[in-house]
């Protein structure tokens, strides 16, 4: 009897396992728990930029109009260098000289007998000009200066020494067949313009009755001595060039051969600008 019961039992569990059948969906995933952080969500698209404001300092659009460009504008210019500046533009005065300097000087031309004579004041404006100028007719007895020469007393003094102390005594070696120098010939003394007659740059000592050109010499006898290139003058006379240019150091603070550049190529500028520590250029 109890083996009937538990077939019967047996089928019974048969059947309902016979019958069951899966479920049409599995199981759900469950949500990670909050403390492993939030789940992620979808990536957020990035804001629209705004239209720029037509103006830095606005925050909407603005009807004025924006400012111009001015890149391509030349920039301003700053104040010219002395090199750029004309004679106006340097607003230059003429140096006064004192009645006691220039009245020895005076009388240091009158030992050495040079023949000159005073002037009246020179003001050609813009700096141009001598506090007190004198006219040069010899720089020594019986040696013209042509044409009439005029600057101030010290180009005169330094003129006269230089001619007698240099120039004569190599003449005379030099050139003793042409006897005695008998005139020295000027290019320019005072005049009023700039250095080497440039529209721009800085004053010629010219215009301030410092220097003298000296072109050339003339003799009693002879040809006359031009001032032209003679570095490589193996003559006696390019050797007579080349020693007075060299001895017009003592005399003037600035001596210009034809050597120097090519404004200088037909005659010495000699110069008595005074510089800093006494500092003089020979060239």
């Amino acid at each position: 009897m109890k083996k009937i019961i538990v077939i019967l039992a047996a089928l019974s569990c048969i059947g309902l396992l016979a019958s069951a059948s899966l479920p049409k969906k599995g199981p759900q995933p469950q949500i990670r728990p909050a403390e492993y952080g939030p789940a992620p969500q979808a990536p957020t698209p990035p804001p629209k930029p705004e239209p720029k404001p037509d103006r830095p300092d606005a925050g909407t659009p603005s009807t004025e109009p924006l400012p111009t460009d001015t890149s391509a504008e030349p920039e301003k210019q700053g104040p010219k260098l002395p090199s750029q500046q004309t004679l106006e533009e340097q607003h230059l005065t003429i140096a006064a000289e004192s009645d006691e300097a220039h009245s020895e000087c005076v009388k240091e031309l009158q030992g050495l007998g040079v023949v000159f004579k005073d002037i009246s004041r020179i003001d050609d404006g813009n700096g141009c000009g001598i506090d007190k100028p004198i006219k040069v007719t010899e720089v020594l007895p019986g040696i013209k200066i042509k044409p009439d020469a005029v600057f101030r007393c010290p180009v005169a003094l330094a003129l006269a020494r230089w001619m007698k102390e240099s120039v004569i005594p190599a003449a005379s070696v030099a050139a003793s067949d042409q006897g005695n120098i008998v005139s020295v010939n000027q290019a320019s003394s005072y005049i009023c313009r700039l250095r080497n007659g440039a529209e721009t740059g800085k004053v010629s000592e010219h215009a301030r009755g410092n220097a003298i050109d000296i072109a050339s010499f003339s003799f009693d006898k002879g040809k006359d001595i031009a001032v032209q290139p003679r570095r490589e003058d193996p003559t006696l006379i390019g050797a007579f060039q080349r020693t007075i240019s060299a001895a017009g150091c003592l005399y003037f603070t600035t001596v210009l051969d034809p050597e120097s550049d090519a404004a200088h190529e037909t005659h010495f500028h000699l110069d008595v600008l005074e510089r800093n520590g006494g500092y003089r250029y020979c060239h």
